[in-house]
């Protein structure tokens, strides 16, 4: 992002984009509580959130997604029952709302392998590798791809459970959903929708913007 604070910090249609994210889920009448995992000498987040007696900022983070989500799950064990669900959301997609996150509850329903928000892959899909020197490009079936949104949702006993089982099997988990299916559940795929982008440069910033100026998001709460 080039910036001069970590992206959740920036700006987006006047509140931070960390605050965007925490408030789809504080304005969801079926939320109980909100964590936010941030790193233990993380400087930004006492100004950048606003309170709520429903949120707490948790200073655990680590060196991986995968290691901030187990430390704050750890974190949350005196707060959660064993069947409790958890939605886990990446804070940098301040686009999600309260019809994308009812949409992703009601289609998970009671599911056992709990389920995430997926967007199908409409673009036709290259593959680019280099072997001595030489670049080769092939295309790849797109048929059956999705690609991974947040949040993810899961039972808190099996989502540790299939964390704790990646990390001592040094598997590289890049979200939640990967651990589970490397723990042999097969979670349910609800589609999500493009206002739900993940903030990685400068132009996604813009893009995901425009979803809190004109009627996007409005079609999607």
């Amino acid at each position: 992002m080039a910036a001069a604070c970590p992206k959740q910090y920036l700006p987006v249609a006047g509140k931070s984009i960390l605050q965007r994210s925490v408030s789809a889920f504080l304005n969801h009448d079926r939320m109980h509580h909100v964590f936010v995992v941030v790193s233990p000498d993380d400087a930004y987040v006492a100004t950048a959130l606003e309170p709520d007696p429903r949120l707490s900022v948790l200073y655990c983070g680590g060196a991986s997604r995968a290691d901030s989500v187990l430390n704050g799950l750890m974190a949350m064990h005196s707060a959660c029952d064993p069947y409790d669900w958890v939605l886990v959301h990446d804070a940098a997609r301040p686009g999600i709302n309260s019809r994308l996150i009812s949409r992703l509850l009601e289609q998970t329903g009671d599911d056992p392998a709990g389920g995430l928000l997926a967007v199908p892959v409409a673009d036709t899909v290259k593959l680019r590798t280099q072997d001595q020197g030489k670049a080769t490009v092939t295309t790849l079936p797109r048929t059956g791809l999705w690609l991974a949104q947040t949040p993810q949702m899961f039972r808190y006993e099996k989502l540790v459970h299939a964390m704790q089982g990646a990390r001592q099997r040094d598997l590289d988990i890049t979200d939640e959903a990967g651990a589970m299916e490397a723990a042999g559940w097969t979670p349910v795929l609800v589609e999500g929708h493009w206002c739900n982008t993940k903030i990685t440069r400068p132009d996604d910033l813009t893009l995901v913007e425009t979803c809190f100026t004109d009627s996007i998001l409005t079609n999607n709460e």
